[in-house]
């Protein structure tokens, strides 16, 4: 598949020579009547089309497609080389946003860009310059903004929909290539592992069939990035309520659910939910240090 094209179809005018050749042998010149050497021309203007177009498809055919995974999470890394495998084609993983400069792009030139869980700001530069497909944890235009999977549990919402949506200027308000149902059920860290399965068959359709995204389509509802503070179970009024928000922060890297004491604080993990109660890792820490 890679390599040169042909001599023959390295010239536009190859299809003229070719019929300026044959004409000349049948003898046929200038002095020929305008009809004919008008149909003549038009001969020789669809041969130039036709060795044009096929020069074209076999450039396309040694074109191999370049893929960028973007993902500042462990639980996406596995699907750049999944993805390389069931496409055929060149990918490259950034994980560091100063990676993700103009001049690293110019190198790779990806086909697209695709951000399966980013957790910085996309510069308009990029954007505007290559295609860039973000994954959305909901159904959008419903819970635009942040801390999806953790506002869409607190709220007693269990399945959601990931969306893709093609990067632009507002906030998660791109265009949708295609949406995938993901259920809530389990702890963070189970969520996204199952959310990662998800997000590669969707990055593995979009590249093979090439959907257009739509606008969205509703009233947007808006999402507020959660902060740590947030986790306190303290207020909390049901052991439901409890056993969420302990599974809807246990995952690598997030703050968990916590309770304090004037001296202690103790964190929770590995819930589960049984008849009066709930059971769940604890670790406990001393405020602070003596």
């Amino acid at each position: 598949m890679q390599g040169d094209a042909p001599d023959l179809m390295s010239d536009d005018n190859m299809g003229s020579i070719i019929l300026q050749r044959a004409f000349h042998g049948m003898g046929l010149t200038h002095t020929t009547n305008v009809s004919l050497i008008l149909n003549i021309k038009l001969l020789m203007i669809l041969f130039n089309n036709f060795f044009h177009r096929i020069y074209q498809g076999h450039d396309q055919m040694n074109h191999r497609q370049t893929y960028i995974i973007a993902a500042s999470q462990n639980w996406t890394l596995a699907i750049t080389d999944n993805l390389a495998k069931k496409t055929e084609a060149d990918t490259v993983l950034i994980t560091d946003k100063a990676e993700l400069t103009p001049a690293r792009l110019e190198q790779i030139n990806p086909d697209i860009i695709f951000f399966t869980h980013w957790s910085y700001i996309i510069e308009p530069g990029i954007y505007e310059n290559y295609e860039c497909i973000i994954f959305h944890m909901t159904d959008l235009p419903f819970g635009r903004g942040g801390s999806p999977l953790q506002n869409l549990i607190s709220r007693g919402i269990y399945t959601t929909q990931i969306s893709a949506i093609k990067c632009g200027k507002g906030i998660d308000a791109g265009p949708v290539y295609l949406k995938k149902p993901l259920s809530l059920h389990g702890s963070a860290e189970e969520i996204y592992i199952r959310a990662e399965t998800v997000v590669e068959e969707m990055i593995v359709e979009i590249v093979k069939t090439g959907p257009r995204p739509v606008p969205q389509s509703g009233e947007p509802v808006w999402f507020k990035r959660r902060r740590p503070e947030q986790g306190d179970i303290s207020a909390l009024k049901s052991l439901n309520e409890v056993f969420d928000y302990i599974r809807m922060l246990d995952a690598e890297t997030y703050p968990k659910a916590f309770l304090e004491t004037d001296s202690l604080r103790l964190e929770f993990s590995r819930a589960a939910l049984k008849k009066g109660r709930v059971e769940a890792d604890v670790t406990i820490t001393f405020k602070n240090k003596f």
